[in-house]
C-alpha cells in the first residue's frame, strides 16, 4: 500500500539440485490463520516514514504455489482509518511458480535485482540466473520465496491516494517466521522494505487443499 512516490532506483551454485519438482518445505508458521506484525518503510527522498502493518493468511494451497491474505496499514497520514488489503500470493516452487515474474512490469534483471537483497537467495542465484531457478530443489530449503499481489482495498475506495499497483517480493523464515520483503513498482520509492515477525493473532481462514502442514 505505498504512497505513490516517483523517484529514480539506485551478490554459489547449489549443490544437490534435481528438477524443478520439488516443493518449499511446510512451515507450521506459514498457515491458514496466521498472523504477522511488523512495518513498512515507505521513505523517499523527502521524508522518512514507517507504517504499522499486520498481516493475515486467509488460505492456502501448496499445490498449487497460493496463498492469500489480508494486509492492514495502521498509521498511513492521509488515511482516517487502518487501510485493509486483500492481496493474492506465489510461491516460489519451481514447479508452479520460479523467481522470473513474468508480468506486473517486472523484467528479469528486476527479479534478480530485488531478490538478491535476501541474504537467503544468495545461495541460489547462479541457478536463478540461467532458467529462473527451474532446477533447483527447494524441498529442504529453510527459508519460502513468495511474491504478494494486492488485489483490492477491503474498506476504502481506490481515491485514498494509495496504490496497489505493485507487487511484494517476500522471504519467508521458517525457523522463526519472520518475514523481509520488498515493495515493487516504478512509480513509487524503491525497495520499500516489509519486516514483519510471527504472532498467535487469529486462527481463521479456509483451505484449498487435502494438504496438511504438520
Amino acid at each position: 500500500m505505498p504512497v505513490r512516490v516517483v523517484e529514480t532506483s539506485s551478490p554459489s551454485q547449489v549443490s544437490g539440485t534435481t528438477p524443478g519438482n520439488n516443493t518449499p518445505p511446510p512451515c507450521t508458521l506459514l498457515s491458514v490463520g496466521q498472523g504477522f506484525s511488523g512495518t513498512q518503510n515507505v521513505s523517499s527522498l523527502q521524508k522518512d516514514e514507517a507504517w504499522r502493518v499486520n498481516v493475515q493468511i486467509q488460505g492456502i494451497d501448496h499445490d498449487h504455489g497460493y496463498l492469500c491474505g489480508t494486509m492492514e496499514a495502521l498509521n498511513v497520514p492521509m488515511a482516517d482509518t487502518p487501510v485493509v488489503t486483500f492481496w493474492e500470493g506465489e510461491i516460489v516452487d519451481t514447479k508452479n511458480y520460479t523467481f522470473f515474474t513474468g508480468k506486473w512490469g517486472a523484467t528479469t534483471e528486476d527479479d534478480i535485482k530485488h531478490w538478491t537483497k535476501f541474504q537467503s537467495f544468495s545461495p541460489l542465484l547462479s541457478k536463478v540466473e540461467v532458467d529462473g531457478g527451474k532446477t533447483l530443489d527447494l524441498s529442504n530449503y529453510p527459508f519460502i520465496f513468495m511474491r504478494w499481489k494486492e488485489q483490492y482495498f477491503v474498506n476504502v475506495g481506490t481515491d485514498c491516494g494509495l496504490t496497489i499497483a505493485g507487487f511484494y517480493y517476500v522471504c519467508f523464515s521458517c525457523s522463526d517466521g519472520s518475514i523481509n520483503g520488498f515493495y515493487y513498482d516504478p512509480n513509487s520509492s524503491p525497495f520499500q522494505k516489509l519486516e514483519l515477525k510471527s504472532t498467535n493473532d487469529g486462527r481463521s481462514g479456509f483451505s484449498f487443499s487435502t494438504y496438511e502442514l504438520q
